[in-house]
């Protein structure tokens, strides 16, 4: 991008407010004494003096205005780009000057939920929280046409910055989005996620909607996911997934901490000299176990009357 297409500091006249107040107080002081003296005088000679001192006296009364931190004012000299001013203060500016007030404080748009497709294709709803602000107020003001909603044409639309702003960053989003699986699969451990993928996926959201709103000057402070979950279309079916998923899981739990009990008991059994096992009980004795430290409920033992 051009060089010159961007923001530089006015560099003409402005003087603090109450100086040209001053100034506005000695023209008009000067204009009432050439006044009284042109009727004592019954002259017309302090005429044209009088009349060049009100134009400039009514043209530095339209002047004035009042800057607060964080706001800048884009100033235009007859359709070319003279400067911002971010001073703070109350200024007097060239009033030939066409001005532009924009802010450049820091804003926040919670950007509602929208359905985008993962990157293994199921549908989930996704949202976020976006906090931005102005850099550059000459890309602000000259590369997004925002004067077609501006009110009276002085300020600039809010709602057409924050259109401009809402619309790039559900691109940026959707983009993002089909680059991970909403939830690991099974195939693979350890492949970044959107559920489990927190600040290296909000970094990444920040650098692509960062690329889309630096031609427009403006800059993400902050991007974060506030929002994830599966379309109401396979919610259901994937609730089961994970439901049946958690069960194996558990069920995988169980059974490595029933086998090891198991293993513990026959062992102590032995080593104690408490009984003496063949092959055949050691292994109905060992399936027993498993059936009661695996089931559901508690199982009803059954004593045996045999005394073989």
């Amino acid at each position: 991008m051009n060089n010159k297409n961007k923001e530089k500091e006015y560099s003409g006249l402005i003087l603090n407010g109450f100086i040209a107040w001053m100034i506005i107080i000695a023209l008009a002081i000067i204009i009432a004494y050439l006044g009284i003296k042109m009727v004592a005088d019954e002259s017309g000679a302090c005429a044209g003096a009088i009349f060049v001192l009100a134009i400039v006296l009514i043209f530095m009364l339209s002047g004035f205005i009042i800057q607060e931190p964080n706001q800048s004012t884009v100033l235009i000299f007859f359709g070319k780009y003279a400067g911002t001013c971010r001073r703070v203060g109350y200024l007097w500016i060239n009033p030939l000057m066409s001005r532009r007030h924009l802010s450049l404080r820091i804003r926040n748009m919670d950007v509602e939920p929208i359905k985008v497709n993962d990157k293994i294709g199921n549908p989930v709803l996704i949202g976020m929280v976006l906090v931005w602000r102005i850099k550059d107020t000459y890309r602000a003001i000259f590369d997004v046409d925002s004067q077609s909603l501006a009110s009276g044409g002085r300020n600039i639309s809010d709602r057409a910055l924050e259109m401009f702003v809402r619309i790039q960053s559900d691109a940026a989003l959707r983009e993002v989005t089909g680059h991970y699986a909403y939830d690991d699969d099974g195939t693979s451990s350890t492949e970044l996620t959107l559920r489990d993928g927190g600040d290296e996926i909000n970094n990444l959201l920040e650098q692509k909607i960062n690329e889309r709103l630096s031609m427009a000057g403006m800059e993400v402070v902050e991007a974060r996911l506030n929002y994830l979950a599966y379309a109401p279309e396979i919610a259901a079916v994937m609730l089961r997934r994970q439901q049946a998923s958690a069960i194996i899981s558990a069920r995988e739990k169980i059974v490595e901490g029933a086998v090891s009990m198991v293993k513990m008991a026959l062992t102590r059994l032995e080593s104690e000299n408490v009984v003496k096992f063949d092959e055949e009980r050691k292994s109905r004795l060992a399936g027993n176990l498993l059936v009661v430290l695996c089931a559901d409920e508690g199982a009803t033992p059954v004593v045996s009357a045999d005394t073989d």
